[in-house]
C-alpha cells in the first residue's frame, strides 16, 4: 500500500517539452486537502486519512455533514475522500496535504472512475473479433457466437464474457511519472493519460510496484 497520497481533479491533457522532446501529460488540479479524520487500525481496522478540499457553503450541508466537520474543527469542503495509507503516523486533524507532497520524477499510481460507455456489445466490450461478413452469415456479424453446451451442463456458466454495461468503474493506472509539481498554481503534471473525464476526482499515490 502507499505511504503518501493526494486527491485532485482532472483538468485536461496537454504536452510539455522535456530535454528537447515533446511529452504528453495530464494536468491535475490538486488543491490543499484538509484532514478531517485519521483512521487507525485499533479503532477502525485499517489506516487511512479522510480529507476534504475546496469550500462549500455551510447552508448546503446536511446535519450529519455539518456535525462531522464541526467535530473536526475543519472548514467544510466540496466532498470527503478517503486516502488509504500504510501508516498515518505524523498526521493530525486539520493538517493540510499539498501538491508538493509528490516530487518531480516520482512514480505514482492514479485511481479514478473511468468514463461510462453505456451498454456495449462483446466486440467493443471484450474485443471479440466478430463473425464472417458473408458466406452464409445473416444478421449475426457482431454476435458473440455460442455461449455454452446443450443438455450438459444445460446452463450458462457465470463470468462468461457477454454484452453489458461498460465503463464507469474504478480504474488504477500504474507507474506514471510526475513531470512537474507546481505548488503556486496547485497543479500536478503526470506523463500519459489518466482514467475518467475532465473534472473527475482522481487519487494519486506513490507507486506500489514502481522500481
Amino acid at each position: 500500500m502507499a505511504l503518501k497520497a493526494i486527491v485532485g481533479e482532472k483538468v485536461a491533457m496537454s504536452q510539455v517539452w522535456v530535454n528537447d522532446k515533446v511529452v504528453p501529460v495530464t494536468v491535475l488540479r490538486v488543491e490543499p486537502a484538509r484532514i478531517v479524520q485519521v483512521k487507525t487500525t485499533e479503532r477502525d481496522g485499517y489506516t487511512a486519512l479522510q480529507v476534504t478540499y475546496g469550500h462549500r457553503d455551510a447552508k448546503k450541508l446536511t446535519k450529519p455533514e455539518a456535525g462531522h466537520f464541526a467535530k473536526a474543527g475543519v472548514d467544510p469542503g466540496r466532498r470527503l475522500v478517503e486516502l488509504r495509507l500504510d501508516s498515518v503516523d505524523g498526521f493530525e486533524v486539520g493538517q493540510e496535504i499539498k501538491v508538493d507532497t509528490l516530487l518531480q520524477g516520482e512514480l505514482v499510481d492514479v485511481t479514478a472512475v473511468s468514463r461510462g460507455k453505456g451498454f456495449a456489445g462483446t466486440m467493443k466490450r471484450h474485443n471479440f473479433s466478430g463473425q464472417g461478413a458473408s458466406h452464409g452469415n445473416h444478421k449475426h456479424h457482431r454476435a458473440p457466437g455460442a455461449i455454452g453446451s446443450c443438455s450438459f451442463p444445460g446452463r450458462v456458466f457465470k463470468g462468461l464474457k457477454m454484452s453489458g454495461h461498460m465503463g464507469h468503474e474504478q480504474v488504477t493506472t500504474l507507474n506514471l511519472v510526475v513531470v512537474e509539481a507546481d505548488p503556486e498554481r496547485n497543479l500536478l503534471l503526470v506523463r500519459g493519460s489518466v482514467p475518467g473525464p475532465n473534472g473527475g476526482v482522481v487519487i494519486v499515490r506513490n507507486a506500489v510496484k514502481g522500481k
